[in-house]
């Protein structure tokens, strides 16, 4: 029954990721503000290498898109674990929890199978898989400002080499000066423009990075009440199995030794307190009869969740081996 109080009393176990989600929109609408603040100075530095610096931007709103789908989400999967612990009638599974419906039925009803844990870690893997995308691209944003400096780098060292070629020799020195200056002053002027591929990429990281911490947040928090759920039932089925069995044998012996207490208090006869003595020791017979009961239950217990923990392996092992 502790296991069956506890699904009852807190019926909605896991929380909606809508904080997060709020976060991350939060983010989002002070970077635009402040990139609309810095229109002016933005736009000639995009305007610099629009192709790559356009790419850069193109690659950030698909990590935009991407972190939100991996929050919203779990509300998909927080809406069929609340409504079943509810009681409401089961709807069918999302594909993150696909495989556990079992074990969330369970769990409504009081138990936690075995191998509950194993899937629990296979959920973070698969949780943790959505995120290295997000990873990804977050370096790929760095690799694209990078590369956005290499090429400043050429486009204004081939700049400063046409110059120097043609440059005429044998003049006044003041006048080679003076052309010299003329000609280097285009090249050396972009400079600082052509490096603003890497102000993109490294700003784009950033809000990648930011984006991609909230949906960690919010898939760690979403996984650590799941367990906390289902590994409740777990405790309380095996702390109330030997509370069950033996109450009957501790009442009996209860009840003798009550007996054996009055008579001894009242001065009854002898045969009165042989006749509790006897009673007593049934007790206490009875009371070993049930601990053996209750051991012998524990152990079978015990070998039939090691079976289906052998069996559970060897269903994983078998799908590992059709996906490779």
């Amino acid at each position: 029954m502790a296991a069956r109080d506890t699904g009852e009393n807190n019926t909605e176990p896991l929380a909606q990721p809508g904080i997060y989600l709020g976060r991350m929109v939060v983010f989002l609408i002070l970077v635009g503000f402040l990139a609309f603040i810095l229109f002016k100075q933005i736009t000639p530095a995009f305007l610099a290498n629009p192709g790559l610096n356009g790419l850069i931007l193109g690659v950030l709103l698909i990590a935009v898109v991407i972190a939100f789908g991996q929050v919203i989400r779990l509300f998909r999967e927080v809406a069929y674990v609340n409504a079943a612990a509810r009681g409401d009638q089961a709807k069918r599974p999302p594909a993150l929890l696909a495989p556990m419906a079992p074990m969330v039925a369970a769990r409504v009803g009081g138990t936690t199978l075995a191998g509950t844990a194993g899937y629990l870690d296979t959920i973070a893997a698969r949780l943790d898989e959505g995120r290295e995308i997000l990873r990804y691209i977050a370096g790929i944003l760095i690799l694209l400002g990078l590369l956005g400096t290499f090429w400043g780098l050429i486009d204004t060292l081939s700049a400063v080499g046409g110059v120097i070629k043609g440059m005429r020799g044998g003049g006044d020195a003041g006048v080679m000066f003076d052309e010299l200056k003329s000609g280097l002053a285009v090249p050396l002027s972009g400079i600082g423009l052509a490096f603003s591929a890497s102000l993109f990429g490294l700003a784009s990281s950033l809000i990648t990075g930011f984006l991609e911490l909230q949906a960690g947040q919010a898939h760690a928090r979403f996984h650590n009440e799941l367990q906390d759920w289902l590994m409740s039932g777990e405790i309380a089925a095996e702390v109330a199995v030997p509370i069950r069995a033996g109450g009957t044998g501790t009442q009996e012996l209860k009840e003798a030794i009550d007996r054996l207490t009055s008579l001894v208090a009242e001065g009854g006869g002898s045969r009165a307190a042989t006749l509790a003595m006897t009673n007593l020791a049934e007790g206490i017979q009875g009371l070993v009869q049930h601990m053996r009961a209750e051991q012998q239950m524990i152990r079978d217990w015990v070998e039939a969740q090691a079976s289906r923990e052998r069996e559970l392996k060897q269903v994983l092992d078998r799908l590992g081996r059709e996906r490779v």
